[in-house]
């Protein structure tokens, strides 16, 4: 386990949560991290969650939706952008890619995709590439202080 070992990972065993931990071969010429796990990993891509990382009103935040889904920017507000990739990699100490809503360096306000909370479990990065944490979204929600709500737009 040690070599798989990384914040978000300690962040849940510190907190006494039940997970799961699941490796893949990453391949660096995916176009998209996310569903790149929901292929490798055969998984429901409402199940895994990508993370993105805004600026909202000036301040960065954390939005974890579904892996097929789009941001739906202006549910966030009227000043709400993507961050700058290098700009959440130093708030979040991860690599795009690789970042997690758990074990953030700088923990930051996260909002969870209501329709996320419906499984029974889903999917967040662990913290690196090709390293997905399974758990309750209940503790998603919980380990993160996150608000819940509709982040996404609907899917035609």
């Amino acid at each position: 386990m040690a070599g798989r070992e990384t914040p978000a990972t300690t962040a849940a065993r510190r907190a006494g949560v039940a997970f799961e931990l699941h490796e893949y071969a990453h391949d660096p010429a995916a176009d998209s991290y996310s569903l790149e796990a929901v292929e490798a990993l055969g998984l429901d891509p409402g199940r895994v969650l990508k993370t993105l990382v805004v600026r909202r009103d000036g301040a960065l935040a954390v939005c974890a939706i579904p892996a097929g889904d789009t941001l739906d920017l202006r549910a966030l507000g009227k000043r709400t952008a993507m961050a700058d990739p290098a700009e959440a990699e130093r708030a979040t100490g991860y690599v795009t890619g690789g970042i997690s809503p758990l074990g953030q360096r700088r923990r930051l306000p996260t909002l969870v995709e209501e329709r996320a909370t419906a499984f029974p479990t889903v999917f967040v990065s662990a913290g690196r590439r090709g390293l997905e944490i399974e758990l309750s979204p209940a503790d998603l929600v919980a380990l993160t202080r996150a608000e819940v709500r509709p982040l996404t737009r609907p899917v035609t």
